[in-house]
């Protein structure tokens, strides 16, 4: 029976740190989830602490403003099988949500989550969490044109796990009225931080909606 037990024994390691494995990857996935969460609840209690602080407002002044909405994208993979990063046949097509906090003039943030799972290539789909600085240029005529840094975490069908992905893009918004803004153009260009690393890129239009 000892004999047994030993020779089995390397099996039921293996299994063991199988199973631990999947765990880690688990909970990594769901503390970086929560970590995005926290950053958006730390953007809407910030602009809520200068929203308040503002006690002498001017005609000239920026109060700060939050913003909701959700858009559409198509983008690049950069990923077409074989292990090695190339072109794909086909753009990903996908949803997205965003929270967009302006808190002055030149201080400004946004979160985004981006599921591109539409017009897949060998199954092969991308999906992004991503939270970083976004300055506003200029606003002329309701057009405010923006540039961006975004940083976080990606995944896909191709992964077994997780990567963090860089994003560097702009665009322009485009006010409708006092509450809806339309996301005329956003385009982002990401670095995943992969081996070998993968640069996909697109563009989104959407529309938001002034929450204060």
């Amino acid at each position: 029976m000892l004999l047994v037990l030993a020779r089995d024994l390397p099996g039921d390691l293996v299994r063991i740190l199988r199973r631990n494995s999947d765990y880690e990857n688990w909970t990594y996935l769901k503390a970086m989830k929560r970590s995005t969460n926290l950053l958006i609840c730390i953007l809407l209690a910030s602009t809520a602490f200068f929203a308040r602080g503002q006690v002498v407002p001017t005609a000239t002044a920026h109060q700060p403003t939050l913003t909701a909405g959700g858009f559409g994208s198509m983008f690049q993979p950069d990923y077409a099988g074989n292990g090695i990063a190339q072109t794909s046949p086909n753009r990903l097509y996908g949803i997205g949500g965003y929270v967009d906090v302006k808190i002055s003039r030149w201080v400004g943030a946004e979160a985004e989550g981006r599921w591109l799972r539409f017009n897949e290539y060998l199954g092969i789909n991308e999906d992004t969490y991503l939270i970083g600085p976004k300055v506003p240029i200029h606003t002329y005529k309701g057009l405010t044109p923006y540039g961006k840094f975004l940083i976080g975490l990606g995944s896909g069908s191709f992964l077994n796990g997780h990567s963090t992905v860089l994003a560097y893009g702009g665009g322009v918004d485009y006010r409708l009225s006092k509450k809806f803004t339309l996301r005329a153009f956003d385009f982002e260009y990401q670095q995943w931080l992969l081996t070998p690393t993968l640069y996909p890129y697109g563009g989104s239009v959407g529309i938001g909606y002034k929450i204060f």
